[in-house]
Parts: structure tokens; sequence; C-alpha cells
């Protein structure tokens, strides 16, 4: 297929580009009447990207290509979709427009492939329909849209509470480097959320204290104290929806990294190098032992969202 960046221009467009991200630390409460857990994350975005292209059209639609592409909807269950139409509707904007994202996030992953793919397309639209809407605004829209849209606009490092949405920047110093194992089959959010609320029936609330620690290594940019820090409340539950993960995590530690994870709600999984060349380290131990169906590497905290040079903006 043809990557999306090295596509020729064809008219006017607006290029997009936004990060994936990693939860550094997520703690869940109790699910709540309305279906929602309360939660407390640290988020951190990483250089694992989402392309999204706008271009003119007649009505609002959307095209995929790139890694998973098939697995992406693009019908009014897009994200991208979405996140057109509800800008459109708070803008007054009665325009087409075609989205083509190239993915470079795992779907279904726990990185947030889709959530980037809405911020990606908040900020194209905007850009390509000329609303110029204050980033508040496009916040609100994101936070509409979804938990984790409103952080992939942000990107950097962040502390996320209410259902992930509310953001508070965070100190972060240095450069953290990450190998990824990706699986093809990807789990659902809501399965492991309810796997999560079988496994922690008296679950009565959100202890959100637990990241003192965490938010000082990250000012101090020590990563072998940050490794020994991650912390992923739904763990548990994703490794009991996809019990090979017990091998993915114990190759990666094997391989000596700073620390583990399963990204999110899973299946991919997260080590913490000590450098570039360590998570490469990493990421081969996991391809030899067969642990994963594909391997990233990618550095953080990056960006959020940002118009590509050479877009076209009214």
């Amino acid at each position: 297929m043809t990557d999306l960046r090295l596509a020729p221009r064809t008219g006017r467009e607006v290029r997009v580009r936004a990060p994936g991200k990693v939860n550094l630390s997520l703690r869940v409460g109790p699910r709540r009447a309305d279906g929602y857990h309360p939660v407390a994350t640290v988020f951190q975005a990483v250089s694992v990207y989402e392309d999204v292209v706008a271009t003119a059209a007649d009505d609002i639609s959307v095209s995929a290509s790139g890694p998973q592409a098939d697995l992406v909807p693009t019908d009014d269950q897009n994200l991208a979709v979405r996140a057109a139409r509800a800008l459109a509707a708070r803008t007054g904007i009665a325009d087409g427009v075609h989205l083509h994202l190239h993915k470079g996030v795992p779907v279904a992953g726990g990185m947030a492939g889709g959530s980037a793919d809405a911020a990606a397309a908040l900020l194209a639209c905007d850009a390509f329909w000329g609303t110029g809407l204050p980033r508040e605004e496009l916040h609100e829209i994101a936070a509409e849209l979804g938990a984790d849209v409103p952080f992939l606009l942000m990107g950097q490092t962040a502390v996320g509470s209410g259902r992930g949405d509310l953001l508070t920047a965070a100190m972060s110093r240095g450069e953290y480097h990450w190998a990824f194992g990706v699986r093809e089959s990807g789990l659902s959010t809501p399965a492991v959320y309810g796997e999560f609320d079988r496994l922690h029936p008296g679950r009565d609330r959100l202890e959100a204290d637990g990241d003192v620690a965490l938010l000082h290594a990250l000012r101090a940019g020590d990563a072998p104290a940050l490794g020994a820090l991650l912390h992923n409340d739904l763990q548990d539950a994703a490794v009991e929806l996809a019990p090979d993960l017990v091998e993915t995590l114990s190759v990666a530690e094997d391989a000596g990294a700073l620390g583990v994870v399963v990204s999110g709600s899973g299946p991919t999984v997260a080590a913490l190098g000590r450098s570039r060349q360590h998570a490469l380290v990493i990421a081969a131990a996991m391809t030899a032992a067969g642990v994963a169906d594909s391997v990233l590497t990618a550095s953080g905290p990056v960006p959020g969202a940002r118009v590509v040079a050479g877009s076209d903006v009214l």
C-alpha cells in the first residue's frame, strides 16, 4: 500500500499527525451508574503515529491504509468521522470532507489509535474548513468523543482524571525509549473493563494517590525509577482474556526492561528500555521468542496532534 506520507498531492489538502499513547499508570475505580469507571492515569504520548489527510468531498467519508487498515471501520462508527460530524455540528458547517487515515498505531491495542484519528480529524477539519475554533473548544468536542481524545490533542505527558479526559500537564525531563509487542487480535476495551469488574467485585473507591513517586521520577528524568513504578489496574483483566500475554511480559523482563506493563486495555505490551538501542534489543527478543505478531519501538514524550508543514490551511 502507498505510504500516506509519500502520496502525491491531488488538490487542496490538510495533513495532520497525531501520536499514540502509553499509560505509565492507570488506576481504575468501581463502575458508576452511567457505566463509566473513574480513572486516575498518567499519559505519555509516544512516536507511533496516525496520519490523517483532509480533502474536499461532497459528504463526510473516511478511508484507511497501513498496518491493520482492514480492521478499521469506514462508516459512522469511525471516530474520525464522528469527530468531523461533531465539529460540523458545533460550527454550522455544511461542507463535506474526505479523511484518509494512514495507520501507525496498533488497532484495538490499548495505545489509542482511534482516539488519535479523532484528534487528528478535529484539527484537520478545523484547518480545512477554516472554522478556527480555540483549542479549548476543540478539547470540549474531543472529550465528547472519547476519554483519550483530549490527551492526543495535547500530547507530551499529562495526568488524567474523571474518565481520563480531565487533564493536567505533568513535568517530565528527558526522553524515554519503548519497545511495544503488538498482537494482531485486539482486545475490546468494554470486555476488559467487564473482566476488571468481575475480578474486583468489592472495589468501592478509586485509589488515586499512588502516583506521587512516579511523577517525581518523571520530573527527575529517572528512567529506572519510572520503570519500577509502571502500573496498570487493567493488566490482570487483560491477561485473563489473553493469557499468552504472560509470556510476552516475561520475555521483555528477561531482556532487561526497566519496567513492563500492558498498555491501557491491551493487548499491546510496553517495555521501557535503558536507551534507544536497548529498546531495539527488547523488541528483537520479543520477535525471536515469537511472543508478539509484530514489534514497534518509539520514544516519548512527543507533542499532540499537529498540522503537517505544507498543508493548505484556510
